[in-house]
């Protein structure tokens, strides 16, 4: 402990002086902005920023502030989009939309916009504290994980999937196929073999993930709109001075608690991220407090849960990372090649032969987690007044968001027809009262999926029985049981206590 606060010590020298904090409040600050920005996320952003950092001639310390700052404050700005458009700013911001937008729609974007916020808080926080007094030991425990547990990881996010969202488990997880077979689509890293190319050589590299989450999120909303307009039927979103009161505070205290750990927990592991620890921590809230049914209906707590999560997940992947060399998520992959720039090896040596840049960054998301707090609510009433754009204002706004957005990002005309495709698909699908939040987890996880089971087979030269090889695996496998079987089960019972009542009347 004595080392802990030694080091703290040291972290807050460093990430208080005057520049250093100008960093941290300017990367939060663009970061916001940044997340707010359909389909730009995190990962683009410190990628857009880490050369003009270091063509700056920053310290490493004082370049790691200010990228730090981004990614966070990114994590915090993909609720933005999510709640007020229904486009995710980012694949951690996916759930966010269950209950965030259904809020927004009912005339209560300032309450869900500040809970979010007050949420995104609790959980980057927890997760900085936690990584100040464990980091070591909890990356030592993260980097036992094989391929064949990352399976069983994979087999359990699938499993909560099946009553996670919708109204029909049947269309959730045909969803979740949908997203499977997107997937799938490019050439096998293994064989080399096109697959579902269809003689395309645009989607040969397989079709990037915020083409797909633009598409089908964001094209989608801006066909419904058209839609609405064409019909006469399109009504201007009500818009009060909402905010987050302590009765919201008091209902989600244990849920944000709950899905801060989940958060931690999973971003620790290698190649994870928020996607995957949003979608559980939103899975098992559901289970344990849905008992009303009104997830996905504009509930606070389904709302706090992804918001905790995927902070608390940003928080985590730096775990990995700082003490293994192993970058946690895409963006700490990113962070991880700024230190080798600087020439900074990490590892476990880091924190006491460079104490200013491990301590220094540790220290930095303190400070930032509680300024993007202090920057975010005073702009919740700002950020909710954008509802008021008349809606066929609205309309070619998201338009141009999305075209620009991917088309700065990917530079190919063909992207932009694959967005309209994948748009027109996802109103279909919503016509059909799909959810479309199975479809983009379906996306995510099943790239996770296939490469793992195929390092696991062939660490294992075919041998199938690796998949249950370790009681790490076997518990996933057994919650994943529980998870399926657990609904079913109380489904029944409930149907069976309301015929014995009645049988008794």
């Amino acid at each position: 402990m004595d080392a802990v606060l030694s080091g703290l010590a040291t972290g807050f020298s460093v990430a208080l002086d005057p520049f250093n904090l100008m960093l941290v409040l300017v990367g939060c600050f663009v970061g916001t902005l940044i997340g707010a920005l359909p389909g730009l996320g995190p990962i683009n952003g410190v990628a857009i920023l880490l050369p003009i950092a270091y063509g700056l001639g920053f310290q490493p310390e004082a370049a790691l502030i200010l990228l730090a700052g981004i990614y966070y404050g990114a994590e915090y700005g993909g609720r933005i989009s999510s709640i007020l458009l229904n486009v995710p700013g980012d694949a951690g911001a996916v759930m966010t939309t269950l209950d965030g937008n259904p809020l927004a729609r009912a005339g209560q974007a300032g309450r869900a916009l500040s809970l979010s916020a007050v949420a995104s808080f609790v959980g980057g926080t927890f997760a900085v504290i936690l990584m100040s007094l464990f980091a070591p030991a909890l990356a030592g425990f993260a980097v036992t994980f094989g391929p064949a547990d990352y399976v069983a990881l994979m087999v359990f996010a699938f499993a909560s999937l099946a009553s996670l969202v919708g109204k029909s488990t049947v269309k959730t997880l045909l969803g979740a196929t949908i997203g499977l077979m997107l997937a799938t689509i490019g050439i096998d890293a293994n064989t080399g073999v096109p697959r579902y190319t269809f003689g395309i050589p645009d989607i040969l590299a397989g079709i990037d993930f915020l083409i797909v989450v633009v598409g089908l999120f964001g094209m989608a909303e801006l066909l419904t709109l058209v839609e609405q307009q064409a019909r006469g039927t399109l009504k201007s979103l009500p818009v009060d001075r909402s905010f987050v009161t302590m009765a919201d505070l008091a209902k989600s205290k244990w849920t944000i608690a709950r899905s801060s750990v989940i958060g931690f927990f999973i971003g620790i592991l290698p190649g994870t991220g928020a996607s995957v620890a949003s979608a559980v921590a939103y899975g098992t809230e559901k289970r344990i407090s849905d008992t009303e049914g009104t997830f996905g209906k504009g509930d606070v707590r389904g709302l706090a849960a992804p918001e905790a999560a995927n902070n608390a997940a940003a928080g985590g992947s730096m775990v990995p990372m700082l003490t293994l060399g192993i970058p946690g998520s895409g963006t700490t992959a990113i962070l991880l090649g700024a230190l080798l720039m600087f020439n900074i090896q990490p590892g476990p040596t880091m924190f006491t032969q460079r104490p200013e840049v491990a301590w220094g960054l540790v220290a930095s998301m303190y400070i930032g987690n509680v300024a993007l707090l202090v920057i975010n609510l005073p702009l919740v009433g700002l950020f909710a007044r954008m509802l008021t754009i008349p809606q066929h204002y609205l309309t070619p706004l998201i338009a141009v968001l999305a075209f620009i957005g991917i088309y700065t990002i990917v530079g190919n005309p063909h992207d932009l027809f694959m967005i309209t495709m994948l748009g027109v698909f996802g109103w279909f699908l919503r016509k059909l009262d799909f959810s479309l939040a199975p479809i983009i987890l379906g996306f995510v996880l099943g790239g996770l999926f296939e490469d793992n089971l195929r390092r696991a087979l062939s660490i294992s030269g075919g041998d199938w029985s690796i998949l249950v090889s370790n009681w790490k695996s076997i518990l996933l496998y057994v919650l994943a049981l529980f998870v399926v079987v657990l609904p079913i089960w109380l489904a029944r019972r409930a149907r069976g206590n309301a015929m014995q009542d009645a049988e008794s009347h």
